[in-house]
């Protein structure tokens, strides 16, 4: 079975395929432990922490990542990551501990920055004006 999941976090997109196999988990066809920084790589395999340790051996993991920085990629891999094993394994109990623990493992986190306006350097930040 194999089992096609997607995760957002900014603007960075997470395509995750999951299929029976030895326990590979790929994040743009290289291996996680290459990922670099270390934290991002910890964010990614937080799924497999919560879940039960021998379900890693039993699935391989592919992702995809484009968009956003390094940690917003981290964040939607481990949300494409975590909807698929519940999808792979159909597994109520597991979709409870991932809620509980923490909701932005199954849910698409919706913010996104404010885009920039005229009259100012930012969003909101107006320019000073002087009177004297």
């Amino acid at each position: 079975m194999v089992t096609n999941t997607s995760g957002k976090k900014k603007t960075a997109v997470a395509r995750a395929t999951i299929r029976e196999g030895e326990g590979r988990v790929r994040i743009d066809s290289q291996p996680v432990e290459l990922v670099d920084p270390e934290l991002a790589q910890l964010k990614m395999l937080e799924p497999f922490r919560i879940a039960e340790d021998d379900l890693r051996d039993d699935v391989d993991v592919e992702v995809s990542v484009e968009g956003g920085g390094v940690m917003g990629q981290a964040d939607a891999a481990r949300t494409a990551i975590a909807r698929g094993l519940v999808d792979f394994t159909n597994d109520a109990e597991l979709r409870d501990a991932f809620m509980e623990f923490d909701r932005s493992l199954l849910v698409n986190d919706v913010r996104q920055s404010e885009p920039k306006k005229w009259g100012g350097p930012g969003a909101r930040a107006r320019y000073q004006k002087s009177y004297r």
